[in-house]
């Protein structure tokens, strides 16, 4: 991967939406090279696809939970509760930990009493959960916005 195709992932990452001939001019490429980079990066896996940015409060999504959970640390009971986790849409994000906790959830409903239903009925029951364990988003003080994609070193934390 070179610079252009770092730039490239770069405005892509600021703005999905581009037509290939802005892109291809940011970047400084004409429109065809352009092209064969963002489709060669895109079979390459670094481009895995492209999504809009929703306002959670305009779908009613406003009320947003991090929420810890321990779950029995055996195969089956892990793997049992990962694919229950697919089949609740509140849930937005989630991911296995090292150490403890064992998840960390990303949760977004409507409001407290959504949340208190998904945790009564959902959470809770979930098959091997010994811990739950709840953190009320007050403000979201940095918005997701893509990944660095400078050049350097593994580790380097300076680009």
């Amino acid at each position: 991967m070179d610079e252009i195709d770092r730039n490239i992932l770069r405005e892509l990452q600021n703005d999905g939406r581009l037509t290939n001939q802005e892109l291809a001019q940011r970047v400084g490429l004409s429109a065809s090279p352009c092209m064969r980079r963002v489709r060669q990066l895109e079979l390459d896996g670094v481009i895995q696809g492209y999504r809009a940015v929703v306002d959670p409060e305009a779908v009613g999504r406003g009320f947003e939970v991090l929420v810890s959970i321990e779950v029995r640390r055996d195969r089956e009971t892990v793997e049992a509760f990962e694919a229950a986790l697919q089949d609740i849409p509140d849930v937005i994000e989630a991911y296995r930990l090292f150490g403890s906790p064992g998840c960390l959830l990303r949760i977004a409903v409507a409001d407290l009493a959504a949340y208190e239903r998904l945790w009564i009925e959902r959470l809770t029951a979930l098959a091997g959960v010994t811990e739950v364990n709840s953190q009320i988003i007050m403000k979201r003080i940095k918005e997701p916005e893509g990944l660095p994609v400078d050049a350097g070193p593994p580790g380097d934390r300076n680009r």
